[in-house]
């Protein structure tokens, strides 16, 4: 199972990871090569903070995290957890996700 990360403001993908207040963790189960079952949740942060965004992202096992914008710092860290992080993306969380789970998501990219 692979799950995915998505800081959240009003359904767009938030502007920055550490500021967001909620996040999409979207839980996919391959089951060919192209697509699987996908669970999506929202979580609701109760206060926005890198830390408080890291704590999420490691008890949910996520490995992918897809954001707008991050501190270098915090993208480091991430990175020497050996988590992914797909960054500069803008757009809607869905066509973002759709973009993602479709092996078309790069950095810098700009949904809309």
């Amino acid at each position: 199972m692979e799950k995915i990360l998505i800081p959240l403001h009003e359904n767009e993908v938030a502007p920055r990871f550490d500021l967001a207040s909620e996040a999409l963790v979207v839980s996919v189960t391959r089951e060919t090569s192209v697509m699987g079952q996908i669970h999506e949740r929202v979580v609701v942060l109760d206060t926005p903070s890198g830390e408080a965004m890291y704590q999420l992202v490691k008890s949910e096992n996520v490995m992918t995290i897809v954001c707008a914008g991050m501190d270098k710092e915090i993208f480091e860290f991430l990175k020497r957890k050996g988590i992914d992080v797909i960054d500069d993306v803008c757009g809607p969380a869905d066509a973002v996700l759709e973009a993602y789970l479709m092996g078309k998501l790069a950095p810098g990219q700009i949904l809309h």
